[in-house]
């Protein structure tokens, strides 16, 4: 007799197509793979990935619509040019929202919070010292997401989800330097000590002095970049 509560299993989602493939782009703009400038059209990259253009034209327009890709005429699309501007203006926000952050999880700082801080702290000096750019990158996100989710505040990760491509995108061009990625654990550091401690206002400007302080060098840094690349 057939069984319809073993048939009935939960069916698993798979991404959407559309989505996989904007998602591998955005990996190859955000890792510096893509650089600025390269031209992307909608037959090669259908090519690329073995599919018909429709979902290709979806990946592509929500990339536009991120400020990813930008029209580029008959030639269909390229990547869309850093800009040292808009890298302070991504770091102004980060900035506000790091120092909100901070300020809510200096006053619900937990030992469990306080042992997957100091955890994450390992992770990134590690990252820093093998030398490792996307190590350092991935490991740097990861611990101001652990700042956001320790504020108890989940609309402050949500705002800033949208942002941190973007700013990945900046640390992967600029972020080079051994000896900065390993000054950045240091700041680090000292914002979970203040967390530990529940000084609220210490923690709020230790995070926000390290959000600007990044804008200065990367900026400079991205300037740099932007100059040799021309």
């Amino acid at each position: 007799m057939f069984c319809i509560q073993k048939a009935m299993r939960p069916i698993l989602p798979e991404p959407d197509l559309s989505e996989r493939i904007h998602d591998s782009v955005l990996e190859a703009i955000c890792s510096g793979e893509l650089k600025s400038g390269a031209r992307l059209t909608q037959e090669d990259l259908a090519q690329k990935f073995g599919v018909s253009r429709q979902p290709v034209l979806q990946a592509m327009m929500l990339l536009r619509r991120e400020g990813f890709l930008i029209d580029a005429g008959r030639k269909g699309v390229c990547v869309a040019p850093l800009d040292v501007q808009q890298a302070r203006n991504l770091y102004v926000v980060r900035g506000a929202l790091d120092g909100a952050a901070a300020r809510l999880a200096a006053c619900r700082y937990t030992p469990e919070l306080a042992h997957r801080g100091r955890l994450l702290l390992d992770v990134g000096r590690r990252a820093a010292a093998s030398g490792s750019v996307p190590s350092a990158i991935e490991a740097d996100i990861d611990f101001h997401l652990f700042v956001y989710e320790a504020s108890g505040n989940p609309l402050i990760g949500e705002t800033a989800q949208p942002h941190w491509q973007h700013l990945r995108r900046v640390m992967a061009a600029a972020l080079s330097e051994d000896d900065l990625r390993i000054n950045v654990w240091d700041e680090h550091e000292g914002i979970l000590r203040a967390l530990e401690a529940g000084q609220v206002s210490e923690a709020e400007a230790l995070c926000r002095g390290h959000a600007e302080q990044m804008a200065d060098i990367l900026a400079g840094r991205l300037k740099a970049f932007i100059s040799r690349a021309a």
